[in-house]
C-alpha cells in the first residue's frame, strides 16, 4: 500500500459509500473506524492489512473524519480475536469473496503446476510435469 496520498485519489479511494454505510453504521468508536478502513484497504488491496502500520496515515485521518472519531483511537483497534475476525467476515461477504479451503489451495496447486509454472524433469526423458522439490 503507498504511503503518499493525493487529496483526490484519496477521496476516491477511501470515501465510505452508500452501501459501506450499511456496514459501518452499526458500529460505534475504534472499531467504526478499525471496519472502515479495513473494508477500505481490502477494497484496494485484495488483503487485509497485517498491522495498523500498514493503513496510511493519511486514510486514517480522512475515514476517521468521515465516521467521526478520533484517529488516534486507531491504535487501540484490536488486530487479534473476535472483533476483527468477524470485521473480516463482513467484509469478505460484502465484497463476494471467501476463505479459502484446503480443498481450495489443492486445486489451484494443481493448476498453477499445469498451466503457469510446469517444468519437465531432465533425468532419461521423463516428460512428467513436476513440481521443483524445496530448496533445490
Amino acid at each position: 500500500m503507498r504511503r503518499e496520498w493525493e487529496p483526490e485519489e484519496l477521496i476516491a479511494a477511501w470515501t465510505l459509500l452508500d452501501s459501506d454505510w450499511e456496514l459501518v453504521g452499526n458500529k460505534t468508536g475504534v472499531t467504526r473506524l478499525g471496519f472502515g478502513l479495513l473494508l477500505k484497504f481490502f477494497e484496494q488491496e485484495g488483503r487485509f492489512p497485517r498491522h495498523a502500520g500498514e493503513v496510511p496515515r493519511a486514510a486514517v485521518d480522512y475515514v476517521a473524519g468521515q465516521v467521526k472519531v478520533d484517529p488516534a483511537l486507531f491504535s487501540d483497534y484490536r488486530w487479534s480475536g473476535s472483533t476483527i475476525e468477524y470485521h473480516r467476515a463482513q467484509v469478505r461477504e460484502a465484497l463476494g469473496f471467501r476463505e479459502s479451503t484446503r480443498a481450495d489451495e489443492d486445486v489451484l496447486a494443481a493448476w498453477l503446476a499445469d498451466k503457469i509454472c510446469p517444468m519437465v524433469l531432465p533425468t532419461k526423458g521423463c516428460g512428467r510435469r513436476c513440481w521443483p522439490a524445496a530448496g533445490r
